[in-house]
């Protein structure tokens, strides 16, 4: 792909990237809805809440593509980059709106008592505080989150035609 088309794609999906989650985050009970979405070392749980889900996703994407027998290394939007596969990123985005949807049903019922904070390394001299779901929340949402792969995503097997 060109590298300047690419850019400029690139520049867009971050723009809109932006205004949708924060339609999204208006969605959540106000107890708990951040201001604005934070991937890489998301301080509020909620943002954590969507951090685990998307990995979770991400498992199942890159299953899927190696069981179908192809590369996840080899993408064809996201760049590749060490550690990250880019098909499994660009079949991700497939799915991702699912995620959304469970996670605006699932968080309607959660609050403070919900979420622990905990203390951790954010550089090599400084500490902050980092806030996720306590251990029950947390062992009951991947609970909930394999239900819900399993009874609602499915995608049939590719056949080869004769």
């Amino acid at each position: 792909m060109n590298p300047t088309l690419r850019r400029r794609l690139m520049a867009y999906e971050s723009k809109f990237t932006k205004h949708y989650f924060n339609q999204i985050f208006s969605l959540f009970p106000e107890k708990i809805r951040p201001e604005g979405r934070r991937t890489f070392k998301a301080y509020d749980g909620t943002n954590n809440l969507f951090n685990l889900a998307y990995e979770m996703l991400s498992w199942k994407v890159h299953r899927a593509l190696i069981k179908a027998k192809l590369e996840p290394y080899l993408g064809f939007l996201h760049s590749t980059q060490y550690g990250k596969p880019s098909l499994v990123c660009d079949f991700q985005e497939l799915y991702r709106h699912l995620m959304d949807d469970f996670l605006i049903q699932y968080c309607q019922t959660l609050g403070a008592k919900d979420f622990i904070v905990k203390t951790e390394d954010m550089t090599r001299k400084k500490k902050g505080k980092r806030v996720y779901l306590n251990d029950a929340q947390t062992r009951d949402l991947m609970k909930q989150l394999n239900k819900f792969f399993e009874s609602f995503i499915e995608v049939p097997s590719a056949r080869a035609r004769r």
